[in-house]
């Protein structure tokens, strides 16, 4: 047994420095229990009852230098676990969703403490994998033990406009082999027993706690309290017009005069090749679009614009004609909720009253159809009508008071968004961050000797 006043000063001294910053970590986590680390800590540096540098003194050169490894790799692992959870992530944008202010290629770094870092749902899992190991497809996190929300200090709160990650609201049920259009579309489109019945096709059902659910960016549109109304593409806060991102696009079918759009122009216009399509000749009468001198309709492409990218295509010579996507009438396009039928669509949607922590709802029909997945998924009740009542965890109830905020996310390519508009709110609790940097940034259509990079793009801050 040590005796304390054997113990090297500077034993002592690195001892106090990692005690302190182990209690500012604890007051910040704001968890008592976390205190029992000191005891780790006391031993590690002081007492030294369990031999954790043991095989330093391994005689064997070849363990003590696997070992060295392991010990290396570890730490790495721990260090990682640690600012990935709290400080930081990486996040690659994988889809338009919010071209052009965030592009396919770009890698960014995420900030929690812009929201504050939640306390992990499931705290044994695997740093840096979401929900799989890659190539050997595996779950990368134990279900046990899995905690409840909570959320440590951060530097500020969501705003109006912020560009957001947040784990994907519908995806707490997945179909592994069918994952877009979400678990919940699927079964208003095909039924749940195709989908449970039909593995070959759909793959397992599972269910994914809040903070291993698929990472999703979008634009926060709407604000806890707000009420939220699109009117022909344009959004409405409160009956206010709300202010339009600079890069905000729309899909557009682009008429030339016979030629077709040249690498070049397309560049000028800032179309990605994936974003290139012509329209067949059935649509092109609906569209508004007659046939030439020959008998022949004119060449129509199909493709996304900004203001600008739209005022260069009208002053291209060889552009006859641009007309803007028309919207899917009726709800046609399974706007959300999916499963109580409203008839709003993508273009034209609401109103809708986006829930407030403490706010309280009458349990109508029409809020029992506009809220139940509120009530049920995401604040974990229970909830049933039985004749003309509603009861709520066995209880008949006839008002419900939420527990959480709630945002309304929307992407800038407004056309070629899963958004809100299809999946609905996304609660605070699952809120993971805001990117503040690209890192990096990759143009797929490019090579790497034809601007591949996108230097000017490199360590820039995403403008919110």
């Amino acid at each position: 047994m040590i005796k304390l006043k054997e113990i090297p000063e500077k034993q002592w001294i690195r001892f106090g420095v990692w005690a302190l910053i182990y209690i500012l970590f604890t007051l910040w986590m704001q968890n008592a229990w976390l205190l029992l680390g000191l005891i780790v800590l006391a031993d590690i540096f002081l007492t030294k009852a369990i031999p954790w540098g043991g095989w330093k003194k391994s005689g064997n050169p070849s363990v003590r230098h696997a070992l060295e490894w392991v010990d290396d790799i570890l730490f790495a692992l721990i260090a990682v676990y640690f600012i990935n959870l709290f400080v930081f992530q990486n996040y690659q944008i994988p889809s338009s969703s919010l071209e052009k202010s965030l592009l396919v290629g770009d890698y960014l770094f995420v900030s929690k403490l812009s929201y504050g870092p939640r306390v992990p749902n499931t705290p044994l899992s695997f740093p840096l994998a979401q929900n799989t190991f890659p190539v050997i497809d595996t779950k990368s996190y134990l279900d046990w033990p899995e905690w409840g929300y909570k959320r440590v200090a951060g530097l500020g709160e969501v705003k109006r406009n912020d560009i957001v990650v947040f784990n994907f609201p519908a995806g707490d049920t997945v179909a592994l082999k069918v994952q877009n259009p979400d678990y919940y579309t699927s079964v208003e489109m095909y039924g749940r027993e195709a989908i449970l019945l039909d593995k070959a096709t759909f793959g397992d059902v599972i269910y994914r706690p809040v903070d291993k659910r698929e990472n999703y960016v979008k634009r926060c549109i709407g604000m806890p309290g707000d009420t939220i109304l699109i009117v022909d593409n344009q959004v409405y806060i409160d009956g206010v017009a709300a202010e339009n991102p600079e890069k905000m696009q729309f899909n557009y079918f682009v008429e030339t005069d016979g030629s077709i759009i040249t690498e070049e122009q397309f560049r000028l216009m800032n179309i990605s090749k994936e974003d290139r399509g012509l329209a067949s000749g059935q649509i092109l009468p609906y569209l508004g679009f007659t046939p030439n001198a020959s008998g022949q309709y004119n060449p129509v492409y199909h493709f996304p614009l900004t203001q600008k990218g739209k005022g260069i295509a009208e002053r291209l010579p060889a552009i006859k004609k641009i007309v803007i996507e028309p919207d899917i009438s009726g709800g046609s396009d399974y706007t959300y909720p999916v499963d109580y039928h409203t008839g709003w669509s993508r273009d034209n949607y609401g109103p809708l009253w986006i829930p407030k922590k403490g706010a309280v709802i009458e349990l109508t029909e029409q809020n029992t159809g506009l809220y139940s997945r509120c009530i049920r998924n995401y604040e974990n009740n229970t909830l049933e009508r039985k004749d003309g009542k509603v009861f709520i965890n066995g209880k008949e109830a006839e008002t419900y008071t939420f527990k959480y905020d709630y945002y309304w996310m929307m992407g800038d390519n407004r056309h070629k968004s899963a958004d809100s508009r299809s999946w609905g709110f996304v609660p605070e609790d699952h809120i993971v961050g805001k990117p503040i940097l690209i890192w990096l940034s990759l143009d797929k259509d490019r090579g790497w000797f034809d601007g591949k990079i996108r230097w000017n793009r490199l360590f820039t801050t995403v403008h919110n």
